[in-house]
This record gives structure tokens, sequence and C-alpha cells, in this order.
């Protein structure tokens, strides 16, 4: 079905174009909510399907490295490689949270939560953000510490930078297919900039924890490495220290990004000044006074404040109104909340 528009009344009835008429598009309805529950019966949008392709090669990535490092920490009795492991166990505990995440997402709306649990996406990343913190980080630092008070002898080494090497590989394999859905949606925009414009916290997410695992492993085959050189077993209880380190100041940063998504923001600066563009430029509005654009998970909610060109009746402008609402609706199917007001007053000057 398209999108129906509601008009809220008030107390008095509309007779010009100052009179304060709030638009609504509803929801489409949600395909969704009639199949079977699943996640491959949902109904996602292109970006979602990337989110998902993105979250299943980390899981994938992880499950196999988490795996071999555990046999690894066994027989070795590395403490670096311990925490390695513990990592990949955090990321794939973390994918499924991700992925819990966009299923509940697609609920959906209901009485108690009328514009749908598309925003539940961002509780599911800071969980993640947390879990990486404590689980991947605080327990790679006790694990360091307890080495350097109890130190044990190093065993195997050729199998830790073996396992270590394998996991470079599969992580590689992960972040590649992370970066890959990346340019699909950054519009060219260096990493980082992405990285702190984008509103997909699973994105986010699977993109910090590639990066973290990457160099973590680096740190780890560098301290499993010099502890087999020189015999000394502090190097592989400062290896799981740095670990640790790494992995909570990640967290700190993927933290701070979906606690602003949390929050509410508005979309991304190109998309919202596209979409005024666009309104400006259609021929039924004069100018418009104010844009409020809000992130809504994958949707988007607009509020409008315009000045309209004259209309020659309460219908014509309300048609009017339509025309610009069904233009945005076209443009960017994620918006699912369209509320217009016209007005008069394009400035204080005015």
């Amino acid at each position: 079905m398209g999108f129906g528009k509601k008009m809220a009344h008030s107390a008095t009835p509309l007779s010009s174009s100052i009179a304060a008429i709030v638009f609504a598009l509803e929801p489409r309805d949600q395909i969704a909510s009639i199949a079977k529950p699943g996640l491959c019966t949902l109904i996602m949008t292109t970006n979602t399907h990337g989110s998902i392709r993105a979250i299943l090669y980390a899981f994938c990535a992880n499950g196999g490295i988490a795996l071999s490092k555990f046999v690894a920490a066994f027989f070795t009795g590395s403490g670096a490689m311990m925490a390695e492991a513990i990592h990949s166990l955090a990321d794939c505990t973390n994918q499924i949270f991700l992925l819990i995440g966009l299923r509940e997402a697609r609920r959906a709306p209901d009485s108690s939560h009328p514009m749908g649990y598309a925003r539940v996406v961002y509780f599911w990343a800071m969980m993640v953000a947390l879990l990486l913190f404590f689980m991947g980080g605080a327990f790679s630092v006790m694990e360091g510490i307890n080495h350097i008070q109890h130190p044990e002898p190093l065993s195997n080494a050729g199998i830790a930078l073996a396992v270590l090497g394998i996991s470079v590989v599969l992580e590689g394999f992960s972040l590649f297919g992370a970066m890959k859905e990346i340019r699909k949606i950054s519009g060219g925009k260096p990493f980082l900039k992405w990285f702190r414009q984008t509103r997909q916290s699973e994105l986010l997410v699977v993109a910090g924890e590639d990066i973290a695992a990457l160099l973590g492993l680096s740190l780890a085959f560098i301290a499993v490495l010099l502890s087999w050189l020189t015999g000394n077993r502090l190097w592989d209880a400062l290896g799981s220290i740095a670990v640790g380190l790494l992995l909570m100041t990640v967290a700190l940063f993927i933290t701070r990004e979906v606690k602003a998504m949390i929050t509410g923001e508005s979309a991304s600066p190109e998309v919202h000044a596209a979409i005024l563009e666009f309104i400006e430029h259609h021929e039924e509005v004069e100018c418009v006074i104010n844009l409020i654009t809000l992130q809504w998970g994958d949707q988007m909610m607009l509020a409008v404040q315009a000045k309209m060109r004259p209309q020659p009746s309460d219908t014509a402008l309300i048609e009017a109104i339509n025309r610009v609402e069904d233009g945005l609706q076209t443009r960017w199917p994620e918006i699912k909340w369209c509320f217009f007001e016209p007005d008069l007053i394009c400035s204080v000057s005015d």
C-alpha cells in the first residue's frame, strides 16, 4: 500500500494558508508482520540487506577464529592468545545481538510504539559496545595483569603464531566485506568521515570491531613472537593488556557515536541538504522556514515549516502539500513520517 495522509484538525476550521495544518505520512503496511517470524522472512531495505551481509561475514570469520584461538591458548598457555580468544567470542556474541536488533526493528507499529521499533537497533548497538568494553577489553587487561603476577612458561609458540596469522586473514576477509557494504552507501566519503556521520549503527559496530580485531591480532602476534624470541613472558602479558586497552578504546568511540543516535540525530548532512533543496525547488513552495529531519533506525521522520505559494482554495493548498509529500516519499522511500506546516513568515525581515 502507499502512504496515507492524515490531517490534524484544530478547534477552528481551516480557512487560509496561515492555518497550522499538519500532515503525516503514515508508515507503509508492515509486510514483515504477516510473514512467518525469522530472519530470512523479513522484508528488508537495501541498506539493511547490506548490514546483514556484513554481520554474517563477521560472524563466520569470528566463529572460526574463536575456536582456533581457544585451542591455541590451551596448548600454549599464552595470555595474549587467551585475550584474543575471549575477544573473538565476544565478537560472535555481538553479531548475534546486532541480528536480534535488526529483527526487532521490523516489528509493526502498535499502540505503545506508534512510530515502530526501528530505533531498537541503537539499543543493541550500545549493548555490543558495552560487551566489547567489559568482556573483551576489561577481561584482557585482567588476564594480562594475572600473567604478570603469576607467570607461566610459554609452550608451542609456533602454534600460537600460526593461528594468529590465519586469524589475520579471516579478519581481513570480514573487514573487506564490511568495507564493501560501506562503500556502497558512503557516497565516496573517506572512512573516518563516514564513521562520524553514519546513522547505521550496525555497520559502524561491525567495522569498528573488525578494525580493532586486526590491530589486536597484530599486537598479540608481536607479543607472542617477542616472548618466544626472548624467553620473557612479560611481553605476552603486556600484549594481553595492550589488546584489552585497544578494545576498550574502540568501545568508547563506538559508544560515543551510538549515544548520539540514541539521543536523536538528524539525517546525514548531505541527505538533509538534499531534502531542503528538493522542497525549495517545488513550484508549490515559496520558501522553507524550517526543516527538521530525525533518523529513526533505517527510517526517517521530517517536520517541515514552509511558506506556500498562494492557492485558489483550501483544497488546492492541501493538494499542493500532498504533491510535495508524494515527491519526497518517491525520492526517499525511507521517509515514513512527514509533518508539514504551511506558514507565512520566511524570515524575521518578512
